[in-house]
């Protein structure tokens, strides 16, 4: 660097190398020439728009100073300040992070001229390396003062007590009914057909529009049970082909809009809920016709307490997630355990001529039954987009909510006991 790079004559008081010798009030020649403090050999240069070093920030030119020059290019050279363009090179001092020029603040403060857009900031350069990570503030330690909440309980998911009174109460007046009149029997099963017909056919016009004519289905339904017990097979056969054909008569009063999905769901209400109960009643004509019943009522129900509590005990691998998240097959197993040793019991002391390893066999058949029909309404429900056919049970939600197992198990076991001990 040449003394006359910036256009000004050395001023008095220079330090500088002369051949005349040092100039008058200057430092002699010598070491104290070579002393840091006189390195540079012109002032400088004013950048408009920058503040002047001063306190902690003369100790940041300082560190970058004595470590190396900031730039590429070497220090400064004959290009003015503001062209130097930060490089890549790595910061020298630490403390520049927090420096005044970094902040964005700053730049917007600036006036258009004085501003150093240009200049990329270090965080602005792609090839700059990445900020290191914050470490994560630590979780608190337990305070004794404030104890940490106390985990909570596995729920059953219903109003327990209540769902246990409502089923003492059924099985009362069914065990009533029973025992003291067939007839009486056979008319709480067709009220519960009408009831459950009613609870379906009400879901189905409200979630998907479907008008399945309950007038029909009704008076069907309860003639469908009746039949069954006055006639057997072929009496409740003969009721649901009149049915079926009363619903399609009947809902051609109406536009014949829907028609088609209309009188489908009807004939699927009336096989569903009416023709499937009427083996209940086929089962009540037999010698021992309450005592079946009663095996049957008592096999489904032990089959449901028992999937209920393993599974809510021990159930951890789902059984059909998109069908009934809540069952599991730890609870299955429960189930089919539950049902074969009640099944074995029941035939072997309630049932005339009956066997325990044929009560085995009937719990294993009602087990899987009872939880087909289970996962069957879960569906219909599901693709309703509703959690219960009714609200009539507290605790258990509608009359179909309890029927849901029931249904399909009674053509089982009324089929299973016809095989064993006869239809006698």
């Amino acid at each position: 660097m040449n003394d006359s790079s910036w256009g000004a004559p050395p001023r008095a008081g220079y330090w500088g190398p002369s051949d005349q010798g040092p100039a008058q009030g200057a430092a002699p020649a010598g070491p104290a020439y070579d002393a840091p403090e006189a390195q540079h050999t012109r002032p400088m240069p004013v950048v408009p728009g920058l503040p002047a070093f001063g306190g902690d920030q003369d100790d940041d030119r300082g560190a970058a100073s004595s470590s190396g020059p900031p730039f590429r290019d070497g220090p400064f050279h004959d290009r003015p300040f503001h062209d130097q363009p930060f490089r890549d090179e790595p910061l020298r001092d630490q403390s520049f992070q927090d420096h005044p020029f970094r902040d964005q603040s700053f730049r917007d403060q600036s006036s258009p001229d004085q501003t150093y857009g240009h200049q990329p900031y270090r965080d602005e350069i792609p090839s700059a390396q990445p900020p290191a990570a914050v470490p994560q503030k630590p979780e608190p330690m337990p305070d004794a003062s404030h104890p940490a909440p106390a985990p909570q309980k596995k729920s059953a998911g219903r109003d327990l007590g209540a769902a246990i009174g409502v089923g003492v109460g059924l099985g009362a007046v069914i065990i009533a009914s029973l025992f003291v009149v067939k007839a009486v029997f056979v008319g709480v099963v067709a009220v519960a057909v009408v009831v459950g017909l009613w609870e379906l056919t009400s879901r189905l016009q409200e979630r998907k529009e479907i008008k399945a004519p309950l007038v029909p289905l009704a008076v069907g339904g309860a003639a469908m049970v009746v039949a069954g017990y006055v006639s057997g097979a072929e009496g409740a056969w003969v009721a649901m082909a009149l049915t079926s054909l009363a619903v399609l008569v009947w809902r051609m009063t109406e536009p014949p809009e829907g028609y088609l999905k209309d009188v489908t769901a009807g004939v699927f209400a009336a096989f569903y809920v009416p023709f499937l109960a009427t083996f209940v009643a086929m089962m009540l004509t037999a010698d021992d016709g309450p005592w079946r019943v009663l095996t049957f009522l008592l096999l489904t129900v032990v089959s449901d307490t028992g999937a209920y509590a393993v599974g809510w005990r021990f159930g951890k691998t789902k059984l059909a997630p998109r069908i009934s998240p809540g069952k599991t097959r730890e609870g299955l197993l429960g189930a089919v355990s539950f049902a074969m040793v009640a099944g074995a019991l029941c035939m072997q002391f309630l049932i005339d001529d009956g066997a325990w390893w044929q009560g085995l066999l009937l719990g294993l058949a009602v087990a899987a039954s009872a939880t087909l029909g289970d996962l069957g309404e879960s569906m219909i429900k599901r693709d309703l987009g509703i959690k219960d056919m009714g609200t009539l049970l507290p605790g258990h939600g509608g009359i179909m909510d309890r029927l849901d197992s029931l249904l399909p198990t009674a053509p089982v076991v009324w089929l299973l006991l016809v095989i064993f001990v006869g239809s006698g």
